[in-house]
């Protein structure tokens, strides 16, 4: 028996689940777009302000503020519902990779790559002082904040935002997947049309 025939014959099969990794993308993103769109629409004159505020008041400084926030919002909303259904997922996915290039750049590229800080941090460090602190002086209390777990320093790093923005070239590049998609559907009734909504060899 031909052990690579074999093999290739059992990656042949596998294909036919390539749509999991897909729908596991669209979901993964998902809470992440309604989160970002949910605090833009109900606090949306913050939003505005955060954008026109300058850095060094912790704003973005950014020109045109009510038109960025606008778009940043409407774009997540989309986002957010295109991911849900898998609905015109590789279009979508341009807008929301301009607005992950934009916040990288403009909000996180500035403190490095870590999401979380390393123990070496500055900031990691003053916390481990706070904490050996209120070990001594109010165990309790200590007991209590450490009880689900030690308190992290959030660095506000890129490493979130490029994953996203790989995950998002990834949907890009593939579509939104197979039979659970709004585009699939589309693409199979329309494959002349619209067949874009879904690379040749995923519809």
């Amino acid at each position: 028996m031909n052990v690579f025939k074999l093999v290739d014959g059992g990656f042949a099969r596998i294909k036919r689940l390539d749509f999991l990794p897909l729908l596991a993308t669209r979901l993964y993103l998902l809470p992440i777009f309604y989160e970002g769109a949910h605090t833009k629409i109900t606090g949306f004159a913050g939003t505005v302000a955060w954008f026109a505020a300058p850095v060094s008041q912790g704003g973005l400084g950014m020109p045109f503020p009510l038109l960025l926030a606008t778009l940043a919002t409407a774009t997540e909303t989309a986002g957010c519902i295109c991911m849900a259904l898998g609905l015109f997922t590789r279009l979508v996915s341009i807008p929301l990779m301009v607005t992950m290039t934009i916040a990288g750049l403009s909000v996180h590229w500035s403190h490095g790559w870590a999401a979380i800080a390393g123990k070496t941090a500055e900031s990691t460090l003053r916390m481990q002082a706070f904490m050996d602190w209120l070990a001594q002086n109010f165990p309790g209390r200590f007991n209590y904040i450490t009880q689900l777990g030690d308190p992290i320093i959030l660095n506000n790093g890129i490493e979130f935002t490029v994953t996203y923005l790989i995950m998002l070239m990834t949907l890009f590049f593939y579509g939104g997947g197979r039979y659970l998609s709004v585009d699939y559907w589309l693409a199979k009734w329309r494959p002349h049309q619209i067949g874009w909504l879904m690379p040749a060899d995923h519809a």
